[in-house]
């Protein structure tokens, strides 16, 4: 899709949000529903989402490995690349770049609203949010920007087949449950076409209420014990007792090499002073009260954390502040680089790629994190990061423990929390408009699923390849 010049103010702010993100729920709801539906003919048919065939002259995925790590710390890739050669869900997880590349060459409806970019199973999960109400929905942002809405649907559907047969299901339990999330997409955004504005922003999925649905017994049984687990200790002290320890005054963040470690004593008095003389900044990006909040807590320490799969490599950071009764908080510090998505959808509106992962996460996210902001560092590399708590009550989907059953009950739930996300950017009368009633949408979602969970393991199997040549380095010992 061709990019589309966004204007900006100084401050990299967009001079009106309209700019970038039009509205249309002022105009009749019959008019918009029309509106989508007429887009079936003049844009992209529902049965044309099912296609996947890779492009003549389809870019080599390794290539496009080694460009999304062209700036990251060099010791760190082996790690990357060892984590994601270990299977084809791992690959799958670590390739947003690779999807986007191969998704701009699918059909879609150039409608563009505010997606994650990164949309696959395990970047859904449980978290507190600031009332301390405990809620499901996505949970990772750093990819997001404004693109096609059917993207984030394709990788979150396709990531179903995948994690499927990683599982050991049969081919038919993989296609229904990519199959069960389009459906249950499309479902509720037909829904949330027939709430008022405010409701449909308010709309949130509580954890609890979601957990006393899970149909398996002993699953129901784990989330209930982890969702208490998570409501009766701050996830800060649980923190602080697993990965920091106190000596005299000074509390320090446990070395747990090669994923949690301090830099050498000369480099990392260097790094503490980069974050130390970056707070301003960052505190400045906080609204007023949340400012005061922060100023009762003193940072005490700084250690490079690797996160993920996908942003192995990056810098990333753990900063530990106390306050003067002894109570923890952990910060993550997270670099934010250019979206894999801007490439082909179009440049952020954004200037400051830390402000675009804020501003589309508080955007998408029924509820934000409390302490979400973004800096720019204050060394020569002068890089963007943005800055969340590290866990507040975090409660993770286990993949591994699903049956066939499990899976398509999580991918309608996951099917759900993105059509919620979406409405707060998009109109869902447009989006229903355009999928209708019938399941011609789903059945052409799980069609190209499963052609694409093809092509991802034809994919590793050439990361497997490069490793064995030598092209790329990995470290399987660390992973």
């Amino acid at each position: 899709m061709p990019s589309k010049k966004k204007q900006h103010s100084d401050n990299g702010v967009p001079n009106k949000i309209g700019a970038y993100l039009p509205q249309t729920h002022t105009q009749p709801l019959a008019d918009r529903l029309a509106a989508g539906k007429a887009l079936r003919q003049t844009n992209c048919s529902r049965s044309a989402h099912a296609e996947w065939t890779p492009p003549a002259h389809r870019r080599d995925p390794i290539e496009l490995l080694i460009e999304s790590s062209a700036g990251r710390l060099e010791n760190l890739l082996p790690i990357r690349y060892a984590r994601m050669a270990a299977n084809p869900f791992a690959f799958y997880r670590g390739a947003a770049a690779i999807m986007a590349y191969d998704l701009s060459h699918t059909p879609n409806t150039g409608l563009n609203i505010q997606i994650c970019g990164d949309c696959h199973l395990l970047n859904f999960g449980g978290f507190a949010t600031a009332e301390r109400r405990l809620i499901f929905d996505i949970n990772d942002f750093d990819e997001t920007s404004i693109a096609p809405w059917e993207w984030d649907v394709k990788r979150l559907t396709a990531s179903f087949v995948v994690a499927g047969r990683q599982n050991g299901f049969d081919a038919a339990s993989c296609h229904e449950a990519a199959w069960t999330a389009a459906q249950s997409y499309r479902q509720h955004i037909a829904e949330y076409a027939s709430m008022s504005v405010l409701d449909a922003w308010y709309d949130a999925l509580d954890l609890a209420e979601v957990i006393a649905t899970i149909k398996n017994k002993d699953n129901r049984r784990f989330y209930t014990s982890k969702l208490e687990e998570a409501s009766e200790q701050s996830a800060h002290e649980k923190e602080f007792a697993k990965l920091a320890y106190a000596t005299g005054e000074a509390p320090r963040i446990l070395d747990q090499p090669p994923l949690i470690f301090h830099y050498a004593e000369m480099e990392n008095e260097q790094h503490y002073r980069i974050v130390t003389d970056s707070l301003d900044s960052y505190i400045a990006s906080l609204s007023p009260e949340r400012q005061i909040l922060l100023s009762r807590y003193e940072l005490k320490d700084v250690a490079f954390k690797v996160v993920g799969v996908g942003s192995v490599g990056t810098f990333c950071a753990i900063c530990l502040f106390m306050s003067g009764g002894g109570d923890p908080l952990f910060i993550q510090t997270k670099e934010a680089r250019q979206s894999v998505l801007e490439q082909y959808a179009g440049a952020s509106s954004f200037a400051h790629h830390g402000q675009r992962v804020v501003v589309g996460q508080r955007l998408m996210q029924a509820a934000g994190d409390l302490f979400l902001g973004w800096f720019t560092s204050t060394g020569s590399a002068q890089r963007h990061f943005y800055v969340r708590q590290l866990r507040d009550a975090k409660v993770k989907p286990i993949v591994e423990m699903m049956k066939p059953s499990d899976m398509a009950s999580y991918a309608e739930l996951c099917g759900r929390a993105l059509a919620r996300a979406h409405v707060r950017s998009g109109d869902a009368a447009i989006l229903s408009g355009y999928m209708g009633k019938s399941a011609a949408f789903e059945d052409a979602l799980a069609d190209f699923s499963v052609a694409y969970a093809d092509q991802n393991e034809r994919d590793h199997a050439q990361l497997i390849e490069a490793i064995r040549a030598g092209r790329v380095p990995a470290n399987f010992s660390e992973r």
